[in-house]
C-alpha cells in the first residue's frame, strides 16, 4: 500500500514519466493528468497529497489551475510544485517570493524534484492571510485605521515586490546595453 498520491499535471508524458521515475520506489502512487480539466477533475476525485502542475497546459492552464486551488480553502493545504521550462512565464502572472508553492525549472534531476517536494510540504502548512484587493474606481479605499498604517506583513509584501521589479529593471538595462552594443557592432 502506498503512502502518498501524487498527481503530476503536465501535456508531456516524458516529463510525466521522468518525474515517475524520478520518487522513490513504493512510497508513492503517481497519478497523472494531461491537461488542466483532467487534473482539476483529478484532484477532486483523487485527493493527492501532493500536485505538480505544468504552468503550461492544454484547455485549461496552469494559471487557471493555480487560481482554483488558491480560491478554494479545502485545496489550499495540498502541497504544491508548479513546473516550467520558463521561469518567466510564472513570474509574469505570480510574484517572487513564492509563498505558498515551490517551483522547479524544467529540466530538473532528481535531488531539485526531491527538494522542491519538501519546500512544498513546509509552504502548504503556512497560515494564509487575507487576499489583498486592489481598490475599484467604483469603490475607493477606506483609509487604514491608525491614520495610514499598514500591518508589517503588507509592508514585506510591498518590500519584496519593490525588491523584484528592481531587480527586473537592472536585468532589462543589462539586455538593453547589450542590444545597444551589438546594433553599434553591426553599424561599424
Amino acid at each position: 500500500m502506498t503512502n502518498h498520491r501524487i498527481l503530476v499535471i503536465d501535456d508531456s508524458r516524458v516529463i510525466r514519466m521522468r518525474v515517475r521515475d524520478m520518487l522513490p520506489q513504493g512510497n508513492f502512487d503517481v497519478i497523472e493528468a494531461q491537461d488542466g480539466v483532467e487534473g482539476m477533475d483529478a484532484i477532486h476525485s483523487q485527493r493527492p497529497n501532493l500536485i505538480m502542475l505544468d504552468f503550461l497546459l492544454p484547455r485549461m492552464s496552469g494559471w487557471e489551475v493555480f487560481q482554483e486551488i488558491q480560491a478554494n480553502p479545502e485545496l489550499q493545504h495540498i502541497p504544491l510544485v508548479l513546473m516550467s521550462g520558463r521561469k518567466e512565464e510564472v513570474t509574469e502572472k505570480i510574484t517572487e517570493p513564492f509563498e505558498y508553492f515551490e517551483f522547479i525549472q524544467k529540466p530538473f534531476e532528481q535531488k531539485e524534484l526531491i527538494e522542491a517536494i519538501k519546500g512544498a510540504m513546509v509552504k502548504a502548512r503556512k497560515p494564509r492571510r487575507a487576499p489583498v484587493v486592489a481598490p475599484t474606481a467604483a469603490a475607493p479605499a477606506a483609509a487604514p485605521a491608525g491614520g495610514g498604517d499598514v500591518s508589517a506583513a503588507e509592508f514585506q509584501a510591498l518590500q519584496a515586490q519593490v525588491k523584484q521589479l528592481q531587480g527586473e529593471v537592472a536585468q532589462l538595462r543589462g539586455q538593453l546595453g547589450k542590444m545597444l552594443t551589438f546594433i553599434k557592432q553591426k553599424l561599424k
